[in-house]
């Protein structure tokens, strides 16, 4: 019998069968030069304020400081001294090279690697770090995404040193690399990367939230900035089944795949019992991410089979974003150390839950605190209704282009089941802040309503145990969760930054709203501010709670009633990603200087060209798998059972041929399916920088997209029939439950 299609998948399953399972597994033990209480190495490799205190002279040190902290602009004759501090704190600890690191528009993470090492001119070498080599870095503008902002002759692009972000050393079998955050802009000026409109949206965020608190006569000193905290999901299989999956490799997810006997549905998978093997894996990215300052908090099983979850504390916005870089490259990294495949798909098995990244978002300052916190009495915080009417209004009137920054081809396929938000943006507020509100909208005296209570569980041990005054909502895209919201439509795989700068930026046109309309209201007289503030309340209540629903976000009672309260919302990239060039979004991201309006349109080419080359990608895999490995080894069942079928009537017994029969059908029908899959494929005439890229998305969405899943289906079905040591494709109940 003819085994060779299967020879792949067996050794794959012979390797992960074969690998040692307890926590002992070598690559997840620490090096003995490692402490093994954390406190001692949490940030050693991060040249942070204990570092900057050591190297640098006290002048410096407080004008760097007052840079980082208060906003300042950064003075140049301290980038010298700064530069030859870093590169000594660097040299010390090993580090030869040096690296401006940046996100360019692709969302992943970007390197050039320097030398600190330059010849003397006698044979020899000095090591040097001049502070202009510290303030600004070159790169290639046009080999990243510019959505035709750079021509391939209009190369020039610049690196400048993010001072509120710190500089820090990655570990890896080659040495230490110094790397210092950066923005990325091109030659004119324009912003070609991710961290660049965060800066931006925060300052637009500090001087509208400053405003309003002038009135309420808290005058800030430091920046208010947005604060963020990232629960980053993940899948964790052997790496072994990687390597014989090309649509794993190459598009990270499972194109085909038939659905296994056991999934997720008996529930056993959440904060189960983390396997050996994997929780040497976490252990060992931890260590990682202590020594570079990440303060990651929490690790557990997450819902679906191998499915798991990262999450660290709250940090400024800017800085949790490039943590959450750092963390997925280290998730990846790590991965391939212990013989595994980190899956940051959104959708990596099309049977089980998907993968997302929570973003719990509030503002403040360690001046001001949290001013998402209601306190023990919310309906007599009237700072705090203010910020949280803020929120209301921008959700309403924005939502469509928070929808369009967590649009692509794989987060298309997570949003709206299976623990995944709807594409349909709303606001969860709770019982008791949506009452306090419909209190103040009615005019009636405000009294407020029950904060905590305690439950008392009937176990004469347990004491009272105190209980929040609203629950949860896991299908709300936004969430307010007792003092913080929690935006959960983003995807796994994707930079939190855009998600970031539409919060910043629509709650800053929306604190420059309630600033203007407090001030016209209370016309000078402080002694007018709660009046003021009742009519704000009601004003939003009036014209934007319908986007308040705290309800089911999965039923038909939503689905309903959401497009006749708010905007349209499409399910789909191609639909939804057009809204950044409406009117409406270019004059808010004008207004505040967070995008040019060539800026946003590059923005909005470049998402659709990422979908376009996503699904195209996807087809064309499809297609190369269907006729090299599916096919094949379906038609060898064939063969066989055909065989098996001649060779019992030739011995005089009876054999049925239903199970030939039924195969054959399947092949025709997916012999069919694939020559319509190829002659669709050939419809996308697609190009590379093509002026108008939207037909050709909307083709691959309506048409490519279809077509794949009919293939995946007949596919799928065969899976079913032919015998396992022909099918060469690791199943799914292989890749989800082996260790």
């Amino acid at each position: 019998m003819n085994t060779s299609a299967n020879a792949g998948r067996s050794h794959a399953v012979l390797s992960v069968a074969s690998r040692r399972r307890d926590a002992e597994f070598i690559a997840g033990r620490p090096s003995e030069n490692t402490p093994t209480d954390p406190t001692e190495y949490f940030g050693c490799n991060v040249f942070d304020d204990r570092a900057m205190r050591r190297y640098l002279p006290k002048a410096v040190y407080k004008s760097l400081r007052a840079t980082i902290d208060m906003g300042t602009r950064l003075d140049p004759a301290v980038a010298d001294v700064v530069a030859n501090a870093m590169k000594s704190w660097a040299m010390e600890r090993g580090a030869d090279h040096y690296t401006h690191v940046f996100y360019p528009l692709t969302g992943l993470t970007a390197e050039k690697h320097d030398s600190f090492l330059d010849p003397d001119g006698k044979g020899g070498s000095l090591a040097q770090f001049s502070g202009n080599a510290l303030v600004q870095g070159e790169a290639d503008g046009s080999s990243f995404p510019s959505g035709g902002l750079r021509s391939t002759f209009e190369a020039r692009g610049y690196t400048a040193w993010d001072v509120t972000s710190p500089a820090y050393l990655m570990e890896s079998p080659a040495g230490m690399v110094l790397c210092i955050p950066t923005v990325f802009l091109s030659w004119t000026g324009i912003a070609l990367d991710k961290k660049t409109p965060i800066l931006r949206s925060n300052q637009a965020l500090n001087q509208q939230a400053a405003r309003v608190l002038r009135i309420f006569g808290v005058d800030p000193k430091l920046p208010i900035a947005s604060n963020g905290g990232l629960e980053q999901e993940y899948f964790l299989i052997d790496g072994s089944f990687v390597s014989v999956r090309p649509d794993l490799l190459i598009a990270g997810r499972a194109l085909y795949g038939a659905t296994p006997a056991k999934g997720q549905e008996f529930d056993d998978q959440y904060y189960g019992v983390i396997p050996s093997r994997v929780l040497a894996f976490m252990a060992d990215v931890e260590r990682q991410l202590y020594r570079l300052g990440v303060p990651v908090k929490t690790r557990h099983n997450e819902v679906a089979p191998s499915q798991y979850e990262i999450a660290p504390t709250f940090e400024t916005g800017n800085l949790a974003t490039d943590h959450n870089q750092l963390i997925m490259t280290v998730l990846r990294k790590t991965a391939r150390r212990h013989g595994m495949s980190c899956l940051l798909h959104e959708k990596p098995f099309g049977c089980i839950n998907g993968s997302g990244k929570h973003l719990n978002y509030s503002i403040g300052s360690p001046e001001v605190g949290n001013l998402f916190a209601p306190g023990e009495n919310p309906h007599e915080n009237a700072q705090f209704l203010v910020f949280l009417c803020a929120v209301i209004r921008a959700l309403h009137r924005h939502a469509g282009f928070l929808r369009a920054v967590v649009s692509s081809a794989s987060n298309d396929r997570r949003l709206g089941a299976n623990e995944a938000p709807p594409a349909i943006m709303s606001l969860f507020l709770g019982d008791q802040l949506t009452d306090i509100l419909e209190q103040f909208r009615s005019g009636v005296e405000v009294t407020g309503t029950a904060g905590k209570r305690l439950m008392n569980v009937g176990v004469d041990t347990l004491p009272p145990l105190p209980a929040d005054p609203g629950d949860r909502n896991r299908t709300s895209p936004f969430a307010f969760v007792g003092n913080r919201f929690e935006f959960r439509a983003l995807g796994s795989s994707m930079s939190a930054a855009d998600s970031l700068v539409v919060l910043n930026t629509m709650l800053a046109e929306s604190l420059d709203y309630a600033a203007d309309f407090l001030e016209e209201h209370m016309q000078g007289d402080q002694a007018r501010l709660g009046e003021a503030v009742q009519k704000l309340i009601q004003t939003v209540m009036d014209e934007d709670a319908a986007v308040i629903f705290n309800g089911n976000g999965y039923s038909e009672e939503w689905q309903n009633r959401a497009p006749w309260c708010c905007p349209p919302f499409p399910p789909t990239t191609p639909d939804a990603v057009p809204v950044f060039s409406s009117p409406e979004v270019m004059a808010l991201c004008e207004k505040y200087q967070i995008f040019t309006r060539l800026e946003l349109k590059a923005r909005q080419d470049i998402q659709l060209e990422e979908y376009v080359k996503t699904v195209h990608t996807e087809a064309s895999l499809a297609v190369r798998m269907a006729r090299t490995q599916i096919y094949p080894a379906a038609v060898r069942y064939r063969q066989e059972l055909a065989a098996s079928v001649s060779s019992c009537r030739a011995l005089g017994v009876d054999a049925s041929t239903a199970s030939l029969e039924e195969l054959s059908a399947l092949i025709a029908g997916f012999e069919k399916s694939l020559a319509e899959m190829e002659r669709k494929v050939a419809l996308v005439n697609w190009r590379p920088g093509e002026e108008d890229i939207l037909p050709s998305a909307r083709m691959c969405c309506s048409v490519i997209l279809p077509a794949m899943e009919e293939l995946r289906s007949w596919a799928d079905r065969m899976e079913c029939i032919v015998a396992e040591d022909l099918w060469p494709l690791p199943s799914y109940q292989e890749m989800l439950f082996m260790k």
